[in-house]
């Protein structure tokens, strides 16, 4: 069992709902259970949305919840997630921003006897997890490179088609999934010469974007349309791992590409680029729905905290090096301008005024 220690620094989220009494262990002056949550960044528009949906679900479940957003600091979400321990959470959900940057961290909790959640970015190198909550992240990137082959009819035309591509950052494991489910879609049709990487670029060190960064995708993609295209040659496609990178690659192809406009693939359904594919800017993005993610952490968390068996649905995927980690994994559905308005507005994912 897990000592909560006197002396540790409250969480801010908590201070109100605890009572302090020298010799006696912390605990919430209404008993309730206290779940750590450590985001990553607010810099992107999705990990606002999954913080938001998890202290709503789990506050309305009858829990204190302490929320934490690391600024995409490594540092600070060590920090973050070791307060989160010493204060005497009793679980922790954490959405990593390095999956290898927690093993301290993880060791600590283990030891504490504090249950670990990790939410859609596997926490790796460590026998300290007890479970993944995620999509299926391989099949986000099968999808996204089954577009670009139904898009350009691969299967019956001839080509040569040109494509770049462009994933997100390595330190963030999900990267190997999406990359390599588009890649294993996408590679024969690169081996034949139907798809050509006119810059040259297709390794993954090449291709990833440090912390999902648009700015830096952008800049790439600038590179790239100087080197490649500046002559007005076609780009057909363009594979991105997300939308934070395809708005990069759009921002660019807005400022100095003269060609056909490309097949750009996306995930999540941020805001704007939920407008550039109503626009025709993107083709399609994978639609992660993040209530769905939260609701089933929630459903998690209640069967650890009741001593009652956790529902997961593959004991096979995840080796995180250490161990292979129980896991949920939640649908995910393409997006186009074709169902847009049928996933995420009528389904009351946003409103119409968000992406107008």
């Amino acid at each position: 069992m897990k000592k909560k220690m006197v002396s540790a620094i409250l969480c801010a989220s908590m201070v109100a709902g605890l009572v302090v009494v020298p010799g006696v262990a912390v605990k919430a002056a209404d008993d309730k259970k206290v779940i750590g949550v450590t985001m990553p960044t607010k810099d992107l528009q999705r990990w606002n949305q999954d913080g938001d949906n998890m202290k709503k679900e789990l506050e309305a479940a009858g829990y204190e919840v302490d929320l934490q957003y690391a600024s995409n600091s490594e540092e600070t979400q060590v920090s973050q997630v070791e307060n989160q321990i010493a204060n005497g959470c009793d679980l922790l959900v954490i959405a990593s921003i390095n999956g290898s940057s927690l093993g301290g961290p993880l060791a600590q909790a283990k030891e504490a006897g504090i249950p670990v959640i990790a939410y859609d970015r596997l926490l790796m190198n460590s026998d300290g997890v007890s479970y993944y909550a995620t999509f299926d992240n391989y099949k986000v990137g099968q999808k996204q490179g089954e577009y670009i082959v139904e898009a350009l009819d691969l299967e019956n035309q001839d080509g040569p088609f040109n494509i770049e591509l462009f994933t997100g950052d390595p330190g963030d494991n999900n990267c190997t999934f999406f990359f390599g489910g588009a890649m294993d879609v996408l590679q024969p049709y690169i081996d034949s010469g139907k798809l050509v990487v006119k810059s040259g670029q297709t390794e993954f060190e090449q291709v990833a974007t440090p912390g999902w960064d648009t700015a830096k995708a952008q800049d790439r993609m600038d590179t790239i349309i100087a080197g490649n295209y500046a002559d007005g040659t076609n780009i057909d496609a363009v594979l991105c791992s997300n939308d934070s990178t395809a708005l990069g690659v759009t921002n660019a192809l807005a400022a100095s590409y003269t060609g056909e406009y490309p097949i750009i693939t996306g995930q999540d359904c941020d805001t704007p680029n939920v407008k550039n594919i109503a626009a025709d800017k993107q083709a399609m993005s994978v639609f992660k729905d993040t209530r769905a993610l939260a609701s089933q952490v929630v459903k998690m968390v209640d069967s650890i905290m009741k001593g009652e068996e956790v529902e997961v649905n593959d004991t096979e995927s995840y080796d995180n090096g250490e161990i292979v980690v129980p896991s949920y994994n939640c649908e995910l559905t393409v997006v186009t301008k074709d169902n847009y308005k049928e996933m995420l507005i009528d389904s009351g994912y946003y409103t119409e005024d968000q992406i107008q």
